[in-house]
């Protein structure tokens, strides 16, 4: 699903916001009462949401799609939603990552946003996991499943070739999913220890330090796990869920071009042929 003018532009909004939710405490002074994301994920979720609708709007309004299309998300992303509970909180082997990958590849960076989000968003409600860090984990989790819809030659790369492709983009997103959620969680810890922890008002070269030392301290094992996990499926069944995906959206004729064939004049004395309404799926 290519992505128009309108596509590229809320996808630029929502993620402009997403960028300054987590980085603006690294810019906040000392002395600022906003140095944490306490008390602003209340307010990001709620910008969040109808942002999402206006991404899936711009989607179908680029495209051409119809509630089908919006269909094929919601199935997606309750699949998604029931994967994650099978891995999480066991040394970062998640599942839900390998198919996000091939989800965003087969539906294109626009809705690989908004699935990555409501897959996140629905997961939660499901494990009891909401809390100041759903809106960011949403965000992230958009990023990662649209950067696969933006991976290049999605028409004429095909087979081995693809699946190497897909596992290595897998494997580093997955480090970088990490290290973006860590940006969350580590503005939190203020005053723990002066190597890894955030100071407020400090030099933002001191402070990215302090977060790298937080990333390798805590939390590379993790991304670890769940990298080689999304590689190893990737591999294995990532051929067969992607063809699988690409039937179900060809199913759902999307794009779907409606033609109309007026009555044909003919000669004399003949009968006017009947109209034919014609549908082209590219």
């Amino acid at each position: 699903m290519r992505l128009g003018p309108r596509s590229v532009t809320a996808l630029l909004l929502v993620s402009l916001i997403g960028a300054a939710a987590f980085t603006w405490p690294l810019f906040a002074d000392a002395g600022s009462a906003v140095t944490s994301h306490a008390g602003d994920a209340p307010w990001l979720f709620a910008a969040l949401l109808p942002l999402l609708v206006a991404v899936v709007i711009a989607t179908i309004a680029d495209c051409g799609m119809d509630a089908k299309a919006v269909a094929m998300l919601g199935v997606l992303a309750a699949v998604g939603a029931a994967l994650r509970p099978l891995g999480a909180g066991t040394a970062g082997l998640e599942p839900m990552f390998f198919l996000m990958v091939l989800s965003g590849r087969v539906l294109g960076p626009g809705f690989g946003f908004v699935l990555g989000s409501v897959t996140m968003f629905a997961s939660a409600l499901l494990t009891g996991g909401v809390g100041p860090w759903m809106p960011f984990q949403m965000l992230s989790m958009g990023w990662f499943t649209m950067g696969a819809g933006l991976l290049p030659a999605p028409q004429r790369l095909r087979g081995r070739g693809e699946l190497l492709m897909l596992s290595a983009y897998g494997f580093v997103a997955a480090f970088a999913y990490g290290t973006v959620m860590n940006l969350q969680g580590w503005v939190l810890l203020q005053g723990l220890s002066s190597g890894i922890s955030f100071e407020p008002g400090a030099p933002l070269h001191e402070n990215l330090v302090r977060f790298l030392a937080y990333v390798v301290a805590t939390s590379l094992g993790w991304d670890l796990g769940r990298a080689a996990l999304t590689v190893v499926l990737t591999l294995t069944i990532g051929s067969t869920l992607l063809k699988a995906l690409r039937r179900a959206t060809r199913r759902a004729n999307f794009e779907a071009q409606v033609t109309f064939e007026g009555p044909k004049r003919g000669a004399p004395g003949e009968a006017a042929h009947r109209t034919y309404v014609t549908y082209e799926a590219k």
